[in-house]
């Protein structure tokens, strides 16, 4: 193996690994701003009846925008990189996500200084705020929902790992999105529940009802995300082919396959 493919593999790994820590770092702490769906899309409230008359909208964490992207990462990391690879970048995040957690709430937990109180004790159409009370309320998030995330979080990526190499086992190298898109819609219908049960559920005081409700809007999303974004897989092979080079990218993703087997 040259040093140069060595290099670019390496260089490969990193610059994959930046986008999928840094997408999953900011869909954590943003997560806490719910948007309408309907509402961006300039179309009436869904107003689904489920189970026992449980009205529900199309209302998603603002974290939801960006996650398909972290599907398609892993995805491609995946490909390349096989089981070992993804692993070690979804433990390191999720490290890095509990250490960001711990930083916010220890930030928000600072005396203000009354200066910055002063200067911002109005909004822009001059009705009286606390500013530091809105900045613990938009960065700081319950244990809940921490425990939650990074429990749904590891689930979902080591069963996303399981998923798309058992489908690669059977398809080969061939049909990438099958194994991609097979992998993220089995993951994360799992992802979709878990996180909700645990932050809403067991440690806040959603019913069983809300939890399913809402799980399966956000899955609805998740999954729609992961088909309509398919084609930036290809995208992306087609990149990686040109910068290491076609022969040396199948030699990395058939070397990622054969060690996933084993």
């Amino acid at each position: 193996m040259s040093p140069s493919f060595t290099n670019k593999r390496t260089n490969l790994y990193i610059f994959l690994s930046a986008i999928f820590l840094t997408n999953a770092l900011i869909a954590e702490i943003i997560g806490v701003k719910i948007f309408s769906a309907e509402a961006l899309l300039g179309v009436a409230p869904a107003q689904i009846h489920l189970f026992g008359g449980f009205t529900l909208d199309f209302n998603l964490t603002a974290g939801a925008v960006i996650w398909p992207f972290v599907f398609v990462t892993s995805d491609i990391i995946n490909e390349y990189f096989g089981k070992a690879g993804v692993r070690r970048i979804s433990f390191l995040t999720a490290g890095f996500v509990a250490y960001s957690f711990f930083v916010i709430y220890a930030v928000t937990n600072l005396p203000p200084a009354q200066f910055w109180l002063d200067v911002n004790a109005k909004d822009g159409a001059g009705n009286p705020i606390n500013i530091n009370n809105a900045f613990q309320l938009i960065f700081r998030q319950g244990l809940g929902i921490i425990i939650g995330s990074l429990t749904a979080f590891l689930i979902g990526q080591i069963l996303d790992v399981y998923v798309f190499h058992s489908l690669r086992r059977i398809t080969g190298s061939q049909k990438i999105w099958l194994r991609a898109t097979g992998s993220t819609l089995v993951s994360q219908l799992v992802d979709s529940f878990v996180v909700l049960g645990i932050a809403f559920y067991i440690f806040g005081n959603w019913s069983l009802t809300q939890v399913l409700a809402v799980g399966i809007i956000n899955y609805i999303y998740k999954a729609t995300s992961a088909i309509v974004l398919t084609p930036l897989l290809y995208v992306a092979h087609h990149f990686i082919n040109r910068y290491l080079g076609k022969e040396h990218a199948e030699e990395l993703a058939n070397e990622s396959a054969m060690s996933s087997f084993m």
